[in-house]
């Protein structure tokens, strides 16, 4: 089932087109990753998606009743001001307290609703604002770059999530993120932008693509990506996320 459909598109505000001639094919149930430089659109695109810009040229359709959420690359929260995880997520909508503690299981910090905002580390915010994106239930999970500041085991950990909640919640994921390696281990579909997409496909078959190697200054073909493991959300496994 496709969910979003774009031919011929293209964005620009009167200058220079900030993306164009985008054919994208959004299905069901796939992860997909917007790779590419600083500057190369995938924000724009991602913005583009859930109607925030309109397109400048072309068409894009999108699915009757499609339910879309967006994690933003960060969100400045005034440190001064008292406000608990559950109070967070009811803002604007006063969500059943059972929803929202489903949610932060699903983003694996179950034990974080009754903590202040200024009391979580960077991880553990990022995770509160994926709780609140799925909290509507999205048929179309939109990630730009969520996982930003997180070290190299929180971003790992922070995938194999991703992956858990696409299978228990059967909803699609775009995601941008600058970790080729882990989205290449993550992602069901790669494309790759830089203005325009300059190359597209199976992660296995991206990273051999001259396309590919050129865009991000790799001088050999890589290895086809592993698949990363799913690995069963155990009481043991949740602790250690809380703990970030």
């Amino acid at each position: 089932m496709t969910l979003i459909t774009t031919r011929n598109m293209a964005i620009g505000f009167g200058g220079p087109a900030l993306l164009r001639d985008i054919d994208l094919d959004i299905r069901r149930g796939e992860i997909l990753a917007l790779l590419g430089p600083n500057g190369s659109g995938k924000t724009t695109l991602l913005r583009t998606l859930i109607g925030a810009l309109p397109p400048s040229a072309g068409v894009i359709s999108r699915r009757d009743g499609l339910v879309v959420s967006y994690v933003p690359q960060r969100l400045h929260i005034d440190e001064t001001m008292p406000m608990t995880v559950h109070r967070f997520l009811r803002l604007p909508v006063r969500h059943h307290r059972r929803d929202l503690e489903r949610a932060l299981e699903r983003a694996g910090v179950p034990a974080l609703g009754a903590r202040q905002l200024q009391e979580l580390s960077g991880g553990q915010f990022q995770r509160v604002l994926l709780a609140r994106a799925i909290l509507e239930k999205p048929d179309l999970l939109l990630l730009d770059e969520a996982s930003q500041g997180l070290d190299y085991g929180g971003t790992r950990d922070f995938y194999r999530q991703i992956e858990w909640i696409r299978q228990e919640m059967d909803c699609t994921i775009v995601l941008v993120s600058h970790e080729l390696k882990l989205v290449m281990q993550s992602a069901s579909r790669v494309i790759c932008l830089n203005r325009t997409i300059v190359c597209q496909g199976a992660p296995e078959e991206v990273a051999a693509m001259p396309e590919y190697r050129s865009l991000f200054g790799i001088d050999e073909p890589q290895e086809p990506a592993a698949r990363a493991p799913v690995y069963p959300i155990t009481p043991e496994y949740k602790e250690a996320l809380n703990a970030r």
